[in-house]
C-alpha cells in the first residue's frame, strides 16, 4: 500500500527577489522560510530545494543501509551519513556526493563497502535521483 507525503510551498515575487516557505505537511514538524538567493550562496536561516533533497537522501540512505545490514545479521550500531548536492544555475543538479560512517559489529570494510555501495544504488531516493551522478566516501568505525 502506498503512502503520500506532502509538502507546501508559498512564494511571493519574482523569482530573484522573492522568497516562500515550505511546509512540511504530513509531519507538521518544520515550515521553512526559502529564496532563490540561497541556491546560489549559502545562508543561515533559509533553505533551498537542494538542501531540502541532500536532507532526503541522507535520510533514506541510513535507513536503506540499515535495513540492509540488519537482513544480513549485521545489524549497525550507528549510522552518520552526510550527502552535499551540487546546484549550478542554469544547469540544475549537477551531483551529490554522499559521506558514510558506521559502526558494525562482526562486518568487513569489504563487506561494508559492498553495502554501502548497493545503498547508494538502490534505496528509493537515490532511485528518485538517477539522473544525478552520485559519488561515495564510505568508512566502518572501530
Amino acid at each position: 500500500m502506498a503512502t503520500t507525503s506532502t509538502a507546501r510551498t508559498h512564494w511571493n515575487g519574482s523569482l530573484t527577489e522573492g522568497s516562500g516557505s515550505t511546509e512540511l505537511v504530513t509531519s507538521g514538524v518544520a515550515t521553512f522560510d526559502v529564496a532563490w538567493g540561497k541556491r546560489a550562496e549559502a545562508g543561515a536561516g533559509t533553505t533551498n530545494p537542494e538542501e531540502l533533497i541532500a536532507a532526503a537522501l541522507a535520510t533514506c540512505y541510513s535507513m536503506a543501509l540499515s535495513h540492509g545490514l540488519t537482513g544480513n545479521g549485521t545489524p549497525p550500531e550507528s549510522i552518520d551519513t552526510e550527502v552535499g548536492i551540487d546546484f549550478v544555475p542554469g544547469t540544475g543538479i549537477t551531483a551529490a556526493t554522499i559521506t558514510v560512517s558506521a559502526k558494525v559489529p562482526g562486518l568487513s570494510e569489504e563487506a561494508f563497502s559492498h553495502f554501502a555501495e548497493d545503498t547508494k544504488n538502490n534505496c528509493p531516493v537515490s532511485k528518485a535521483l538517477a539522473g544525478v551522478e552520485k559519488t561515495l566516501e564510505a568508512s566502518l568505525e572501530a
